[in-house]
């Protein structure tokens, strides 16, 4: 059992660090398809998915950020947003 928890290890630490949010979709879809084809043994179709909910909570992490910048950007345009028929006014 120790050999194969060290594999996983090993093959864990040679994953690529996940770059942007396109890069991790790509990779999880990647994922995903290669999971539908019914063709990965047992240990690869659990390294797979672990990679998958990583690459999953990214994204989840990333979306839940850049919505949060969009409300700030908002609530600040929409405070100091004049149209010119107040301008003239």
């Amino acid at each position: 059992m120790e050999k194969k928890s060290s594999r996983t290890k090993k093959q864990e630490q040679t994953l690529p660090p996940l770059e942007n949010f396109e890069t991790a979709t790509a990779e999880l879809e990647q994922i995903v398809t290669n999971m539908e084809t019914g063709k990965m043994s047992l240990e690869e179709a659990l390294s797979a998915y672990k990679r998958g909910v990583e690459l999953l909570q990214y994204c989840q992490h990333v979306l839940k950020d850049s919505q949060q910048q969009i409300k700030i950007l908002e609530t600040n345009i929409l405070k100091n947003f004049v149209t010119p028929e107040q301008d003239a006014s």
